[in-house]
Parts: structure tokens; sequence; C-alpha cells
């Protein structure tokens, strides 16, 4: 009886042991956000960025950020997401520069190329009550685009007042790239997000609440400014690389709000790339439908909008044509209306989306 009962501890032993020691652990690489390194051991982030953390949180850094040469457990697999968690490896593998994952979230990019009429598209990025996409025109059919929004992460950009509130310019920029994204998906567009946040979605709040959750697709976003544009510049020719064998018109957004003196109130403005002409052509369509929907919806007011050459860092650096967007001075009160209502922010996002309408016609 006793040499049963020894048997069975040992088995009991044995197994338990066997479940620790299986247990799978491994350190970051430089500049791996918790997406990233999950992606990498063939977790879906959707399914255990929560456990992650939950296993992991003594060793996580400011806003969970994971720390070189620190050891990290990985999740074990569930059995009822074994068939996921495969699946969304094989998506990833040999290809997490054109359809990444973030924070538990898919790339639009995934599911975007050249969509039929009719089809719904699930972008969780858009948050729950907007994720299912529904694709109601062709007229972006073959056409790309990233999404870029200023900032995020470890830098908010400006930041305005309104009371005691504190509107930050990532914050905004963000929720209006998300609509711009969302409006050119339903085109038939294929659309890269950049820059993401795993948690925001499209908000209809007036004042956004602030965060440091931004990743550039996945990847940490670095405090160092030439190394943050860097960063989302290689994303995007990373990307371009493989679209332009696919897609005749692809096409770059920077999304970012201005930040001047109180007093000084402006309207929507553009910069182009003094070395693309392509660039440039963008920028005027963009100002020009602006010029028109304004002379439509405020006849008595004018649109005083700007378009200009500029040698900025991130026009430079990217290979597809692009154009760059100042969307109003955060510290104005009356340019504060223009993103703190969401009817605002949606209508920016819809004649950015017209604005690009309108050049791909010309360019075909």
């Amino acid at each position: 009886m006793k040499n049963k009962l020894y048997i069975l501890l040992f088995l009991v032993f044995l197994f338990s042991g066997t479940t620790l020691w299986a247990q799978q652990k491994a350190t970051p690489k430089a500049g791996e956000g918790i997406s990233s390194f999950l992606l990498r051991h063939n977790r879906s982030p959707k399914k255990y960025y929560d456990d992650f953390i939950e296993l992991n949180k003594q060793k996580l850094g400011k806003n969970n950020v994971l720390k070189v040469g620190m050891t990290y457990v990985i999740p074990p697999v569930k059995k009822s997401t074994t068939a996921s968690a495969k699946t969304t490896s094989a998506k990833n593998t040999g290809a997490r520069n054109t359809a990444s994952e973030s924070a538990g979230i898919k790339q639009p990019s995934s599911k975007a190329k050249s969509t039929k009429i009719g089809t719904t598209i699930n972008e969780p990025l858009f948050g729950k009550q907007l994720a299912n996409v529904k694709v109601t025109s062709n007229r972006l059919a073959g056409a790309c685009f990233y999404v870029v929004s200023g900032h995020g992460g470890p830098d908010p950009g400006a930041i305005g007042k309104v009371g005691r509130y504190e509107l930050h310019e990532d914050e905004y920029a963000y929720d209006i790239a998300l609509r711009l994204a969302r409006n050119l998906m339903q085109e038939g567009a294929e659309v890269h997000i950049i820059i993401q946040d795993a948690k925001d979605g499209i908000r209809d709040d007036s004042y956004l609440s602030n965060s440091k959750r931004e990743t550039c697709m996945g990847d940490a976003i670095p405090l160092n400014q030439v190394q943050r544009l860097q960063q989302r510049c290689d994303k995007i020719n990373a990307l371009y690389r493989k679209d332009r064998k696919n897609h005749s018109y692809c096409r770059a957004i920077f999304i970012h709000v201005d930040s001047r003196s109180k007093g000084k109130q402006t309207d929507v403005f553009f910069y182009y790339s003094n070395k693309k002409g392509d660039s440039k052509r963008l920028a005027n369509n963009m100002k020009d439908t602006f010029e028109s929907k304004y002379g439509k919806h405020q006849p008595n007011r004018g649109f005083s909008g700007t378009v200009s050459g500029r040698n900025l860092y991130v026009l430079s650096h990217t290979t597809p044509a692009s154009v760059f967007v100042e969307l109003g001075n955060i510290q104005n009160a009356f340019d504060q209306r223009r993103l703190v209502m969401n009817s605002n922010r949606q209508a920016l996002a819809k004649w950015l989306m017209e604005g690009f309408l309108k050049d791909y016609k010309e360019k075909k």
C-alpha cells in the first residue's frame, strides 16, 4: 500500500514538474513591444495581451514597456484558441511589415486589398461599435494608403487647454486618422494604419483621454524625435515596396495639429515634398477640396488654408508621395471647436478622403 502511495506521489510530482519546466520564457529584442514579442512567439496579441501583462506585471516598465535583458513568461497556449493562434502566426510569418498586429489588433491591410462592394471588413482598431466596415463603393479600389497620426507614445505633441481639460495633439490626430482610414476602406481602398492604440478606437467624446499606449504597428515609439520619425518612415517604405507591385496609386498622409498663439485662428493647411510632383498635386487637391466644402457649408466665412512645399523629415524620407496636414491651432478657441466636436472630426476625415478621391481620379 505504501509503495502504491509513493508511486502516486511521484507521478503527481513528475507531471506538475513537467508543467513548470515547460513554461516558456524569452527576452525581448531592442525596441520590441508586447504585441511584437507575442507575435514572434506565435501568440495572438488579441488573445494573450492581458494574460502576458498579468504574468509579468512586476517586470514591466512604465506604461507596460518591455525591458531589454529582462526575461518574460510567455502565456501558455489556450486549448480553445490553438487554431486561431496558429492562423495568426501563419499570417504574420515573414510578413510583419505587411500585416502586423498591434496590441491585440489586426492591421486593416490584412483584409482590405481591393475589396468588393458589400464585403464587410472587421477592424478592431475602430472600436467595438465600428469594427465592422462595409465596403459601399469601389471608387478607391486599387488604391493604397498609409495613414499616420502625429506624435504618440511618449510624445503627446502640442497641448491646448479648455477649462480644466487638456487637449493632446496625438489623441485628436489619432481619432481623425481612424475616421479617415475607415472612410477610405469603405471606398474599397487598402489602408495601413501606422500609429495604433490598442484600446481607444473611434471616440465621440469632446475631451479625449490621454495615454501613452500608442505604438508604431506594434513597436514601441522612441522618445528621440529623429528615431521616432524614422521608425514610421521605415514602416511605410517597407510596406510600399510590396504594395507598389499590386497598387498603381499609393499615398501617405501625416495628420497633425499646429500650436500657435491663442489669438491666431487658422484653417487647415497642407505641406508637400519639394522633390515630388505627385506630392504637390495631392496637397493642392486636398486644399481645393476643403475650399469647395467651406464654400458650400460656410459660404460667408471663406477658406484661408494654404499649400506650401517643405522639406519636412517625413515628407523627405518616405518613398511614396505624401501630404502633411495641420488641422488648426490647438491653442485657439475657434479652432478647438474643430477638434472637440465629434461631428467636426468626422467632417475633417470625410473631406480628407474626398481630397484623396479627387487626386486619385486625376492620376487615373
